[in-house]
């Protein structure tokens, strides 16, 4: 009789353990990497130290990501994914431009909630003028920003808001919602607490969304006599 062979499960089962681990010990690296890059930058940060804030060796980290600038550019490339889908909310032009403004506005400050360290990273890069990444910025951001605009100048033509300068609109939009991860640490100390609230960031997006529907409100019609 011939000799049944043996099952591949097992086989494929330690082949998924495997990935499972390898899945877990780079999400290690990179929740580390990027604490790091965003509290010393890319030059004041090191591979010893994101490492060893890890619990990995310098040479295990290595095996992963080869170079500091591949770890970091892995980092930028996951903040980017992230924050570009949460722009994506405007990319309806046929939907209520306050109900999508409201959207995109609440998007931006759960991830500075949610991201802060990633937030940072990002900021700072763009501070020293991008000189790693400014490529994929110009690649990836540029092309979504111009269709934002676009959907600006769709509800201006239709009426719809009132005409605005869509581009710097869109740069305030960023830069409030940003400073609530870029100063997160000043804007708690100045409330006396250790850091911001949930609240503190509904409160933010009530006001923020309320300043920037006004800016785009049609004027109100005349009284007819």
């Amino acid at each position: 009789m011939a000799s049944e062979k043996s099952p591949a499960l097992p086989v494929k089962n330690a082949g998924g353990r495997r990935r499972q681990n390898r899945d877990r010990l780079e999400a290690d690296i990179l929740e580390q990497a990027v604490r790091a890059f965003a509290e010393s930058g890319y030059e004041g940060a090191s591979i010893a130290t994101i490492a060893e804030r890890a619990g990995l060796s310098k040479q295990n980290l290595m095996y992963y990501f080869p170079s500091k600038q591949l770890l970091y550019q892995r980092v930028l490339d996951d903040v980017l994914d992230d924050w570009l889908a949460r722009m994506e909310s405007l990319a309806n032009e046929h939907d209520e431009p306050r109900d999508v403004l409201r959207a995109y506005i609440g998007a931006k400050l759960r991830f500075s909630r949610e991201q802060p360290w990633a937030s940072r990273v990002y900021a700072l890069e763009v501070i020293n003028g991008a000189p790693l990444y400014g490529a994929q910025i110009r690649d990836r951001v540029v092309p979504l920003l111009r269709k934002d605009i676009a959907v600006f100048e769709a509800w201006i033509a239709a009426g719809r808001i009132a005409p605005v300068n869509a581009t710097h609109l869109m740069f305030a939009i960023w830069a409030m919602t940003q400073s609530y991860a870029d100063f997160s640490a000043q804007m708690a100390l100045v409330l006396e607490r250790k850091q911001l609230t949930r609240k503190d960031y509904e409160d933010a997006e009530i006001l923020l969304t309320h300043m920037v529907q006004a800016a785009i409100a049609l004027p109100a019609a005349a009284p007819r006599t």
